[in-house]
Parts: C-alpha cells; structure tokens; sequence
C-alpha cells in the first residue's frame, strides 16, 4: 500500500455532471482563454517597444503577464480539449507534472504581488532615491528569487502529494490536478500531508501578504502627508490597480487552500478555481492597461500609428 503507482493515471471530471453546459462553457473558456493569451502577451509586447514603459514598476508587470500567461496555460488547453473528449485521463506524471507547474507559477505569482507592493512603497515613500534603490542589478534578482521560491514552493508540494498511495478510485472530481481533490483519493494517511500543505501554503502566502500590507501602511501613511488633493490622487492612482489584483488574487487562494478539509467541497471549489485559474489571469492586463495612464496612452499611440497605416 505504501506504492503509489499502483494508480497509473487518472479521468479528470470537470463539468461532465452538466452535460446541457458542455458546449457554452467550452465557448466562454474558449473566449476567456483566448483574451488572457493575447492581453499578456500583449502587455509584455507593449512594455518591451515602448521606452516610457522601461521602469521597475513596467519590469514587474511584465513578468507578472509572462506568469499568468503561463498558469493559465498549464490548465485551459487541457480543460478545453477534455470537454469534447469521450474518456478525459491524464497519466500520473502528466497530472504531478500539471501540479507541479501550476503551483509552481501561482507561486511566484503571490512572491511577484509582493515584491510590486515594496517597488510601490519605495516609488511613493522614497522618491528621490527610487532609481538608486530599485536598480536594474536589484530588480532582476528578485524576480529570480520569486521563481526560485516558486519552484521550491511547487517542489515541495508536489513531492508530499505524490508520495502518497493511490489505489482505490481514479477519478479526480475537478478540472485539472489539484490538492484537494488529490487528498480525498489517497488511500494514504493524509494528516501529515495536510499539516504540511498548509504550513507551507500559510506562510508563504501570509508572508506574501504581511509584506503587502506593511508596504501600503507606508505609503498609506506617505499619501496622507500630500497636501494637495491632486498629489494625494496621484498617488492613489499608481496603486490602485496592484491592489486590486492583490484582493483578488489572494482572496480567491486564501478561501481555497486556508481552510480545514472538511469544509471542502469539490462542486464549490470548482466554480472558485475556475475563477483563479481561468478568469484572474484575464483580469490582470485589463485592469493594469483600463486604470493605468501610461499603458492607455502606449496603446492609444500604437492605435493611431496602426490606424495611420491602414489609412495609407
């Protein structure tokens, strides 16, 4: 009992227990998927032509539309194609490797949230030495530390995952390989695995968010000191939108991951993965380039350069 490879591969439900849905789903993840591969990809595009967008801030950005686009792809192609499939399986390493990189780029995802919240911090509390601070040297070496942490996080969770025996039913109740529905299949003690996870998944994302939340103490603090409105707006403005993404990137992990195993219910979950798995990598660019000044008026100038030449 103690060898897992007595299960060799797995049938990924999905949302087979809607059978009327299958094709409108299909459609709305189609569309969904569609606009988050060229909203992120557009975005690093946009912020690698224009040199206004050559800052920190845009640095951070873009390796957070690389990382979405990347999560997002480990799991919408493989839910798209399963739902025209007549037998969905996924083998055993194909579902640890699926675990292993999604948990891998949601990871960083919550390290890069971070690490924007500090480059914000800096920009607004300590304006006169930002460049110096935020240099080039400095700002790449955190985003390879978000991925080594990434990478480590996923490791570590992936290999207390599958170390563990599956030898009764092979049907996953999701869309794609994740924790929880993985424990209820083990045939295993899953007390440690439990413990373990949610160590590890608390203090990296309260760290994360710790680190968030004390960096916009500050410049809570900084911004009330302007003493005009119109700075004091400006201010606001550049935040905005990251903690937007913050609220909901965290919120939507924190309801799914912080909570005892008795309280989970994969038909529920479902529905709250689908939004952070599929609809939160779509948000991101729209709301960085919809609340943003400088990425409006980037593609406002790319649409009347597109528009110049299509007039010619």
């Amino acid at each position: 009992m103690s060898n897992h490879t007595t299960v060799t591969e797995f049938i990924l439900v999905g949302f087979r227990n809607h059978p009327g849905l299958q094709c409108l789903l299909f459609m709305v993840f189609l569309v969904i998927y569609t606009i988050t591969v060229f909203g992120n990809l557009g975005m690093i595009l946009l912020i690698k032509t224009d040199p206004r967008l050559h800052t920190p801030m845009y640095f951070f950005l873009s390796n957070l539309s690389l990382v979405d686009f990347c999560y997002s792809s480990v799991i919408a192609p493989n839910m798209l194609v399963n739902f025209w499939v007549q037998n969905p399986v996924i083998s055993f390493h194909g579902c640890a490797t699926q675990f292993f990189f999604f948990g891998c780029f949601a990871g960083i995802e919550g390290f890069l949230l971070a690490v924007m919240a500090y480059d914000r911090y800096v920009a607004i509390c300590k304006p006169l030495l930002y460049t110096v601070t935020m240099s080039p040297h400095l700002n790449v070496l955190l985003v390879l530390a978000t991925y080594l942490a990434g990478f480590l996080n996923a490791a570590i969770h992936t290999g207390f995952t599958f170390q563990l025996s599956f030898c009764h039913s092979n049907v996953i109740n999701h869309f794609f390989c994740d924790t929880p529905p993985l424990l209820k299949l083990s045939c295993s003690d899953t007390r440690v695995n439990e413990v373990v996870i949610f160590a590890f998944a608390s203090f990296n994302e309260l760290s994360c968010l710790l680190i968030i939340l004390i960096s916009y103490l500050y410049i809570l603090v900084a911004i009330l000191r302007i003493h005009s409105a119109q700075g004091r707006h400006k201010a606001f403005s550049t935040c905005a939108s990251h903690w937007m993404v913050v609220t909901i990137f965290f919120g939507t992990i924190l309801f799914m991951y912080l909570r005892p195993s008795s309280s989970y219910s994969m038909d529920q979950d479902k529905v709250v993965s689908v939004f952070y798995t599929v609809v939160i990598p779509m948000l991101n660019p729209l709301i960085y380039s919809l609340r943003n000044k400088e990425v409006k008026a980037s593609l406002g100038k790319i649409f009347k350069t597109t528009s110049f030449y299509f007039c010619i």
